[in-house]
């Protein structure tokens, strides 16, 4: 636990905090107040533990490159998020997401080679054609549209779903199986429903494609099988956590900037009426930073002590690193409540940042580069078809975003 001798328990905060009522893309208004003057105090998290929130630019940084930080989450202390995610950590195999040091790079590398920079940027006609292809049929359709089901889940889980040589026609079982283990509050038995019905559809697939391979990344891990550099179950692992990754939190920041920009249409001006991929690229790092995503933190333990921003984190501490109010953080972005595409305040870090930075990033960029402005090109005068304040933003997940995005033009 922190050493919190200077701090009465009623001085703890629960976490994950609530937003404020009318202001969806701010982070917690109470982690944000304590931000201010400290960037990492405990937090009391659903097992009543106390790990560290650590909320500051600088510190958050520093914090994802130390080696001393450790994701493995079977050690005594890992702040787990949830229920079903601590009650199964011993039935699941390591992955790049729990594995440190040399094990995490062998995992890391295995996964790398369909998102690098070449092989993302390849795909750019392809993910221009799917958009439009789907903007062509929210047009030719009924109004109100729902931008997550037409649009915001079905480009990443198309473009996703290829790239592991996953077929598109199963996305439905994904996301119905991904979302029994994503929920905040999913039970032991919800998320191993959820990621036995993955890992077993998944395994099967890896032995197909060790003997039907095609140039995908499940045929990449099904060689490596084959080379007995990993295990079937392994490979699974790997190639569910990417299925998830790629998709779910993609969909999440792509909705959330719709509405971002939809409430400040000075800024949506400037991504609509420009074709310039530097602007464009720019305004797309400055959605990521306003509305992060990751909501319920990223997770970690020391391996040793740590002093950081005027604390010592003992050896044995749950951290918890919170991408959001860093990413609001004054001391690095000024005015952070305001919402400017052409903001250059130095790197957010909504993906993380070092070793375990998001290996999925480029793709993330990618998507939101394309399907943003053409959006707003195609549709210039879409609206929200109900006030900001009745959307249904996903609080109870761990990666924010919408159930529903309905809109009219």
């Amino acid at each position: 636990m922190p050493d919190t001798e200077n701090a009465v328990a009623t001085d703890i905060p629960a976490f994950p905090a609530a937003r404020a009522e009318g202001c969806p893309f701010a982070p917690p208004p109470e982690i944000l107040a304590r931000s201010e003057a400290e960037q990492l105090f405990p937090v009391r998290i659903w097992d009543d533990s106390t790990p560290w929130l650590i909320t500051g630019y600088e510190a958050i940084r520093a914090l994802f490159a130390d080696g001393r930080v450790s994701v493995d989450d079977r050690k005594p202390g890992y702040p787990h998020w949830n229920e079903g995610m601590k009650s199964t950590v011993h039935r699941r195999p390591r992955s790049v997401f729990t594995a440190d040091a040399e094990e995490h790079t062998r995992f890391r590398r295995m996964l790398s080679r369909p998102f690098t920079f070449k092989r993302v940027e390849s795909l750019r006609p392809a993910v221009q054609r799917i958009t439009d292809e789907h903007i062509d049929a929210i047009l030719a359709g009924p109004k109100p549209a729902d931008l997550v089901e037409q649009l915001a889940l079905a480009i990443p889980s198309l473009v996703i779903s290829e790239m592991l040589g996953v077929p598109y026609q199963d996305a439905a079982f994904f996301q119905e199986q991904a979302n029994k283990g994503m929920s905040r509050y999913a039970t032991a038995e919800e998320s191993a429903q959820g990621a036995g019905a993955l890992a077993k559809y998944l395994a099967n697939l890896v032995r197909v494609k060790m003997d039907e391979p095609s140039e995908d990344l499940v045929s990449d891990l099904a060689e490596r099988v084959k080379n007995d550099e990993i295990s079937v179950r392994e490979a699974a692992q790997l190639a569910t956590g990417a299925l998830i990754a790629g998709h779910e939190t993609t969909a999440g920041q792509i909705a959330i900037s719709i509405v971002a920009l939809l409430e400040h249409p000075d800024q949506l001006e400037v991504i609509r009426d420009t074709d310039d991929p530097k602007a464009i690229a720019t305004a797309v790092e400055e959605l990521l930073r306003y509305a992060s995503i990751i909501q319920t933190g990223q997770r970690r333990i020391a391996d040793e002590d740590i002093e950081v921003a005027g604390q010592v984190i003992r050896a044995g501490d749950g951290i918890i690193l919170d991408v959001a109010p860093a990413n609001w953080d004054a001391r690095q972005f000024p005015n952070p409540d305001r919402l400017d595409l052409r903001r250059d305040d130095g790197p957010h870090v909504a993906f993380g940042y070092g070793r375990h930075q998001c290996v999925g990033q480029q793709l993330a960029r990618m998507e939101l580069q394309i399907v943003l402005p053409t959006l707003f090109k195609r549709i210039p005068d879409l609206e929200l078809a109900v006030p900001m304040t009745d959307l249904p933003f996903k609080h109870d997940a761990l990666a924010y975003g919408l159930y529903e995005l309905p809109v009219t033009w």
